[in-house]
């Protein structure tokens, strides 16, 4: 159950980065950088979100951050999942027609991660490494947040990321998205009774 939805809800992400891009009119600060990466490496953007969350992980080390299967599973899957979203998803013509797909990006994205995060295996790269600031640092998390998109973003504009008005769309809306999915999606975890129970009832 758990690991269907882990797998799902990455395989989803993917595609909501992919009605992004092709939305054509601004994606999300991350993918604004693995955009701008990808104009400069002999790489797809897919490679390049892989190599990207590697590199991330990296960063956990001295902020000693323990991966979890959900953490390993999202380093390698949304990016190949983003890929074949590409590949599928062509860039519509009419400018409504690109608001629409990139309004179904944003809420496809805070489905999927109401998904992936709710199946309780591990927090993706870039959570773990906002949650790692945050603790070594002791400032809230929505500072630490902040600053690395803002950080991520400007990198990506250097580098010919794509900006626009979807890119704060996402920024204000994603948020909320995944706040009214994720507790609808969390999966609760059985706790085992004590010991104490336990001998109580043979």
């Amino acid at each position: 159950m758990r690991l269907s939805r882990l797998g799902v809800g990455l395989a989803l992400y993917g595609v909501s980065v992919a009605m992004m891009i092709r939305a054509a009119i601004g994606a999300s600060p991350w993918d604004v950088f693995h955009q701008g990466l990808a104009r400069h490496l002999p790489l797809s953007f897919g490679v390049v979100m892989v190599l990207a969350s590697i590199a991330v992980l990296l960063i956990w080390i001295p902020l000693r951050q323990k991966p979890g299967l959900g953490t390993i599973a999202n380093t390698l899957m949304i990016g190949p999942f983003a890929n074949l979203g590409l590949a599928l998803i062509a860039t519509p013509d009419a400018l409504w027609a690109r608001v629409l797909l990139m309004l179904g990006g944003v809420l496809l994205c805070g489905f999927a991660t109401g998904l992936y995060i709710g199946a309780q295996l591990g927090t993706g790269p870039r959570d773990g490494l906002m949650t790692g600031l945050a603790r070594r640092s002791g400032w809230p998390i929505r500072r630490v947040r902040t600053l690395i998109e803002v950080a991520v973003l400007l990198a990506g504009v250097l580098l010919g990321g794509v900006v626009g008005a979807g890119t704060l769309v996402f920024a204000l809306g994603v948020g909320p998205a995944t706040q009214y999915f994720l507790p609808r999606l969390v999966v609760p975890l059985e706790i085992a009774p004590p010991a104490s129970a336990q001998h109580a009832e043979t």
